[in-house]
């Protein structure tokens, strides 16, 4: 009966890998795979055996208190074809690790040969960048880091269903990396966001959580398999909804992003100047990217588009990421007039709004929008003598 329930559950969840390959990414669906794989994957008793007979595959790491790293990582190898029907064997016993065919965050060796990923040794210092040159992150690795970097891809192709080699994946790869799996590798390894005192307290982070689930001090029970399972699942829950967030959300209008500004020059021949159908798109992160990987050469300055009543607005690009000053703001003689009164002192039809900052206006129309950012390029201190853009 139990086998005929863990078949039913594959082949569950071969079906909706099926469908997910078919459909677009829809966020309620893996809060509902999850609940299938987390029944599955947390089950109480180890499977110690395959369908067709072969004894399953065995993930070592250590028992006793649980870190986030380690219980990311065994998430991470259940996702997997080869350990999805793995047994977790908790413990620091050398002989029943060497009796592991994979071993995390335990055992003092690092050794992708022999599939060893502990980083605890005083000889291991290694970092992605240190074992892949192409990638830029120095932070040193946990057992997370360590099997992300070596199964990575395999992992996000088995869940997306996208090809290993597929740029989309190889962006999902990086992006996860670095706004997911690079924070519980440095917490793990103790090293600090940045350097002085704090100014509060940041308390619920994943690695955080995951602590917590871990039996109280004072607690009569100290048991911490059960704490160890709930881990997992939480861990699983986090990630597979972060991965849902960045394919189905955050590359689409990574894709939206691309296509402005390729097409910029023909919203306005300086290049300066891009258009969105429709507001709502996240594109700053996007924007900021994009312009060096594609090699813009002339930073662009403004963005277009319409707001919920079809009216346009024309928003400044940011001198960075996390700074609120313009690359241009709007003129300065612009900023808080409004509607007739500022049409009248711009010269553009249709106005209704500066800020008082001047990092955002409004038009009634795409044309008067352009045409206020035209008026301010042209006002320019490096604008060219002629006035053209």
């Amino acid at each position: 009966m139990r086998r005929a329930c863990v078949v039913a559950t594959i082949l569950a969840r071969t079906k909706y890998l099926s469908n997910f390959q078919k459909s677009p990414f829809n966020p309620r669906c893996i809060p509902l795979f999850l609940n299938t794989a987390v029944r599955r994957h947390m089950s109480s008793e180890a499977k110690r055996h395959c369908a067709d007979g072969m004894a399953a595959k065995k993930i070592g790491t250590h028992n006793g208190t649980f870190h986030c790293d380690e219980v990311l990582a065994c998430f991470f190898l259940r996702q997997l074809p080869e350990y999805k029907d793995a047994e977790i064997i908790r413990t620091r016993d050398p002989a029943l690790l060497a009796g592991c065919d994979i071993v995390v965050d335990v055992g003092g060796e690092f050794d992708p040969q022999r599939h060893r990923y502990d980083h605890h040794q005083r000889t291991f210092s290694d970092n992605f960048h240190s074992l892949r040159p192409d990638k830029p992150w120095v932070t040193k690795l946990s057992s997370a880091g360590l099997v992300y970097l070596h199964f990575g891809r395999q992992l996000l192709a088995q869940l997306t269903q996208l090809k290993e080699d597929d740029k989309q994946l190889e962006i999902l790869y990086d992006k996860l990396y670095e706004n997911f799996l690079e924070e519980v590798d440095a917490v793990d390894n103790g090293i600090s966001q940045y350097d002085g005192e704090a100014r509060y307290a940041v308390s619920s982070t994943l690695s955080a959580r995951v602590g917590h689930l871990n039996p109280r001090w004072n607690s009569k029970c100290q048991d911490t398999e059960e704490g160890f399972k709930k881990a997992l699942a939480l861990v699983g829950d986090e990630f597979l909804d972060r991965l849902d967030f960045y394919k189905s959300s955050w590359l689409p209008a990574r894709q939206v992003v691309e296509k402005a500004i390729r097409h910029r020059h023909k919203v306005d021949p300086s290049g300066e100047v891009m258009e969105f159908s429709q507001g709502g798109c996240p594109w700053k992160e996007h924007l900021f990217a994009l312009e060096k990987e594609l090699q813009v050469e002339t930073p662009i300055k403004y963005v277009l588009y319409s707001d919920q009543n079809g009216q346009w607005r024309i928003q400044c690009v940011p001198a960075g990421l996390h700074t609120f000053q313009s690359r241009l703001p709007l003129l300065e003689k612009w900023r808080g007039i409004r509607d007739d009164a500022l049409s009248k002192l711009s010269g553009v039809d249709g106005c209704v709004f500066v800020h008082a900052s001047g990092f955002i206006g409004g038009n009634k129309t795409k044309e008067g929008a352009l045409e206020m950012a035209r008026r301010t390029l042209q006002a320019a201190p490096d604008a060219p003598a002629n006035g053209d853009c």
